[in-house]
């Protein structure tokens, strides 16, 4: 069996468009904030006040990668956590000003990336892109949570 053309694997293509995006994040927009941390800084400029569980749901990260993630930018004093009144076992994130100046700085940064990013395509090329790439992610989501196997009757 002779060798696959990896250019037919989107698990493959997938991959390079990641690396591109990586090299272009931490050389146009930040080498201490990564693209995940960006994006939980941005859940919580829309929707202060989020606990950690939804905030993770918000941006696709599982439970471990985002109590890494919001301890990282805790410890940078970009958000604070606060006890929820009604349950005290959850806490509230909300950033704190330096954390709001940095989402205003990267937002800035994330718009010039992604128009070098997104160059070689066209307005509507671009437009097809997200949608079919929202469309394979959306399902591949669906992916990690299959449903229960259907009970067999003995």
């Amino acid at each position: 069996m002779g060798a696959v053309d990896l250019s037919t694997h989107p698990g493959h293509l997938a991959r390079r468009l990641q690396q591109a995006h990586y090299l272009l994040w931490n050389t146009m927009v930040s080498e201490e904030i990564t693209s995940p941390q960006f994006a939980v800084l941005n859940v919580l400029v829309a929707e202060p006040g989020l606990d950690q569980r939804t905030v993770g749901e918000r941006v696709g990260l599982d439970r471990s990668t985002i109590a890494e993630v919001i301890s990282r930018l805790g410890r940078r004093g970009l958000l604070d956590k606060v006890r929820d009144p009604q349950d005290g076992r959850r806490f509230m994130l909300r950033l704190t000003g330096e954390g709001r100046r940095t989402h205003r700085k990267l937002t800035v940064r994330t718009a010039r990336m992604n128009q070098v990013f997104l160059g070689p395509l066209s307005a509507d090329e671009q437009a097809l892109f997200f949608d079919l790439i929202r469309r394979v992610a959306d399902a591949a989501e669906g992916l990690r949570h299959p449903p229960e196997p259907f009970a067999t009757q003995p």
